[in-house]
Parts: C-alpha cells; sequence; structure tokens
C-alpha cells in the first residue's frame, strides 16, 4: 500500500490490484485505477490490461502461495520489472525463481538499518 500511495505522489500511474472488494471501494480515490480481482489468475491480469505496465510491485506477504502465483503471472504476461515483497529466505528464493527481479524483505532491511543507527554504525543503503 505505502509502495503504490508513493508512486501516485510521484506522479505515476497506478494500477492497484486486491481480491477484496470492500478494500478496493475505500481505496477508490487514492489510485489512478483499482480493482478488485484474483491476481494469481493470469486471465483475470490480462483482462485489466496489467500487462501494459512496464513495472509491477508485488506486495503480498503473508500468503507465499498467491505472491509466487502473481508473480508468475505477472512474468507470464510479459512485465519484465517485477518487484516483490518476501516474508522470509525462502520465499525470497522461490520469488527469484518464477522470475522476480527484485525481491525485498522490508522487515529485515529495517531492522538491520534500525540497528546500525541506534550504534551509530553507518546504515546500509535500502
Amino acid at each position: 500500500m505505502s509502495v503504490a500511495e508513493s508512486l501516485v505522489r510521484l506522479g505515476h500511474e497506478v494500477l492497484a490490484v486486491d481480491e477484496n472488494p470492500e478494500i478496493v471501494q475505500r481505496l477508490a480515490g487514492e489510485f489512478t485505477h483499482i480493482v478488485a480481482a484474483d491476481s494469481t489468475d493470469t486471465e483475470a491480469l490480462k483482462q485489466i490490461d496489467a500487462g501494459s505496465f512496464g513495472l509491477a510491485v508485488v506486495g503480498i506477504g503473508t500468503d507465499i502461495e498467491a505472491s509466487v502465483l502473481t508473480v508468475m503471472s505477472l512474468v507470464d504476461l510479459g512485465i519484465s520489472d517485477v518487484w516483490a515483497k518476501a516474508i522470509n529466505d525462502k520465499h525470497a528464493r522461490l520469488l527469484e525463481r518464477v522470475g522476480a527481479t527484485h525481491v525485498v524483505r522490508p522487515e529485515s532491511a529495517m531492522g538491520e538499518r534500525v540497528a546500525h543507527l541506534a550504534t551509530g554504525a553507518t546504515p546500509p543503503d535500502l
């Protein structure tokens, strides 16, 4: 959510997808486009023209199966720049193997950054 909001603030066109129609309704005014769809379904992503975007960000963290299947679907649509959130090392390896070009572990990265800041060490770049 925060990545999508930041992209909108930076002036980018964003297609947000969520399975839950209540979430879509609540966020309707926040994004350029927002739809209720199953992101693991390649045909559903084709119908909403997700393949026309050059970059995709998959923020599904807790449902590893949905995360991996969504990345696969986006890669199958020909999106060449797919960023994905992982919750652990195995999840990260799976995402890389199915075609994610960038895998981010925000909790791990932020933990390391805070540890550096708390001890006065130079924090790593994110």
